[in-house]
């Protein structure tokens, strides 16, 4: 047993440890849990807890379905909301892995540590910084009964006794407490809609914190009477909910993103990388932008992109190169403004490095910067620059991914084959659903 395994144990007795809570994510990248006692955890990092995996989404067909969840030591954490005066809970994130000892190949969690070891191979390290959107609002939701925001202040608003500011102070104490590094936080453009950044860290550590943070804010809604969404479109006239991330990477303590007198100080290995996305942004939407209503936050204008392109500093294209700050050389990066903060984002960081490093890997050249406002121009002109659109529904992104080899060869057949047959559903049970507007629409006038 090692160090961190130890550290641990150690940790159960002298924080008065009770439950341990085991996380991972499926498939769709639904949180799952199951609570073990202290006494059981040292056989959990030896053997694994076993559990049924035909029960979980995508993880397994009912023949094969024994896994075995093994718990990463360095994910060791307290639960705040879980511990008052009385015993500690703590979690920590496992990887799936089956009863031979290999890794699960349903485990997303895998697929991303897979794709990062490609990377690494090539001595790369991946880092992402992503900004998290979401929305607060009064009660829980009740179909048919449009949700009431908790505020009506907007972008970078102060107000006074703001039930936001508060939400986000707690939020951001809890976060830390856990050792989630917050770098900004601030209201939003719609009504009740926050923004948290996290800060810079490495790709598998950011999708293990966007799935701690995810919990950590419901659970403070759920303390303060409101409830928290991360949908990424819950209203027409208002703006969706991004999780723009900014992404670069790096050779030992070297940004490969920087060359000092390039232009926008960005160098050729960044280029390429931006080429990359640019190049498979079809195909990898189905997994950045995975629910049926991301795709309604994609055509609904603002800040969400709709158009297959890159700028300097132009909040209209999908990647955006931000203003290079003097001597800081390190922090040079590209921001993807494509996913949105309902995604799985283990699957999500996957098929983004995947598309980057392709785009390294066979020098793909950059297409022209887009330097004008992409939705204020007209479809010729669009088309004169070069300038295609992203898929405009789940159905395209999932007709686009089929014939992926990128996204197969990324996710493996598994992963690939359940996630899109789960989205064909979904697409069929929307497209066949009779909604308000067509009720609001045609019974007073057929």
């Amino acid at each position: 047993m090692g160090k961190q395994e130890d550290f641990v144990l150690r940790a159960l007795e002298e924080r008065d440890v009770r439950f341990v809570r085991l996380w991972f994510t499926d498939v769709l990248g639904f949180l799952k849990s199951v609570a073990v006692a202290p006494a059981e955890l040292e056989g959990a990092f030896d053997e694994g807890i076993g559990f049924d995996g035909s029960a979980i989404e995508g993880f397994a067909r009912v023949y094969e379905a024994d896994m075995l969840a093994k718990p990463d030591p360095a994910t060791f954490q307290i639960l705040p909301w879980r511990s008052g005066d009385g015993p500690s809970t703590a979690r920590m994130f496992c990887d799936i892995v089956m009863p031979d000892g290999s890794p699960s190949y349903a485990d997303p969690r895998h697929v991303l540590k897979r794709t990062l070891g490609n990377a690494a191979e090539q001595g790369f390290t991946f880092y992402t910084h992503p900004e998290i959107e979401f929305y607060l609002f009064r009660d829980s939701p009740t179909p048919g009964v449009d949700p009431v925001p908790v505020d009506r202040s907007g972008y970078f608003d102060h107000t006074a006794q703001s039930q936001g500011a508060d939400f986000r102070r707690e939020a951001i104490t809890m976060l830390e407490s856990m050792g989630i590094s917050v770098e900004f936080s601030h209201h939003e453009g719609g009504p009740g809609q926050q923004e948290i950044d996290l800060r810079y860290a490495d790709a598998l550590s950011t999708a293990d914190n966007i799935m701690t943070f995810r919990t950590v804010i419901r659970e403070v809604a759920l303390s303060q009477g409101v409830w928290a969404t991360f949908m990424p479109k819950p209203f027409t006239a208002h703006p969706g909910s991004a999780m723009h991330t900014h992404v670069s990477l790096f050779e030992g303590d070297r940004n490969t993103f920087f060359e000092a007198g390039a232009e926008y100080q960005l160098s050729k290995t960044g280029r390429q990388f931006i080429a990359g996305i640019l190049r498979h942004a079809n195909e990898i939407a189905v997994v950045t932008n995975q629910w049926v209503n991301s795709y309604k936050r994609l055509l609904g204008g603002g800040e969400a992109p709709s158009y297959i392109c890159w700028g300097h500093n132009n909040r209209s294209a999908m990647v955006r190169v931000p203003m290079y700050k003097p001597q800081k050389g390190v922090s040079t990066r590209v921001e993807l403004r494509t996913i949105d903060s309902a995604c799985n984002p283990y699957l999500a960081y996957a098929v983004v490095l995947a598309a980057g490093m392709k785009g390294i890997e066979e020098d793909y050249p950059l297409p022209r910067e887009a330097e004008d406002d992409v939705w204020l121009l007209t479809e010729r002109e669009r088309k004169s620059l070069g300038i295609e659109p992203l898929p405009t529904s789940l159905s395209e992104a999932i007709r686009v991914a089929e014939d992926s080899e990128l996204l197969a060869e990324t996710l493996g057949e598994h992963v690939f084959d359940f996630f899109l047959r789960n989205k064909r559903t979904e697409w069929r049970e929307y497209r066949t659903e009779v909604s308000a507007f067509e009720r609001d629409r045609m019974l007073p006038v057929l």
